[in-house]
């Protein structure tokens, strides 16, 4: 079973998000951007992303640093022909906030066929212990 994991707020705003289809025209003007889903599913917090034509091993980047996941990768292709030469270049990045219970050190990555996906497990919540007393001791005074 699949939910989707709806962020209230961010830090960093992403206004492709927003502007995705009537916009696409001005893109070359902001830098290129990332198309990305998220969402959680068996207790795994899931990031998809479309990256295609990017080796995954040279030219992706992903770390996470303080409830923040990074998602870096620079395109570089260059073809030489006898009669000309063409190249296609662009870098691409993203930043998401974890949603709580991200555990930082148990994330892994993928990438198949132009998508990278990563995967952060999502720590169970413990369940509500019980109400516990602490009893008081009586005192003795003590004599100055």
């Amino acid at each position: 079973m699949s939910t989707v994991v709806r962020r209230e707020s961010r830090p960093f705003l992403d206004p492709f998000e927003w502007m995705d289809s009537p916009m696409t025209m001005i893109r070359p003007l902001f830098g290129q951007g990332m198309r990305m889903e998220d969402y959680v599913k068996e207790g795994r917090y899931i990031v998809r992303a479309e990256l295609p034509g990017v080796d995954p091993q040279k030219e992706i980047e992903v770390s996470v640093n303080d409830g923040i996941l990074s998602i870096r990768a620079e395109r570089r292709e260059e073809e030489i022909d006898k009669t000309h030469s063409e190249f296609r270049y662009g870098s691409f990045s993203r930043r998401i906030v974890l949603p709580p219970g991200a555990d930082e050190d148990h994330i892994e990555a993928s990438y198949d066929k132009g998508i990278l996906e990563v995967a952060v497990d999502l720590k169970v919540k413990e369940a509500k212990k019980a109400e516990k007393h602490i009893s008081i001791k009586q005192a003795k005074a003590v004599k100055a």
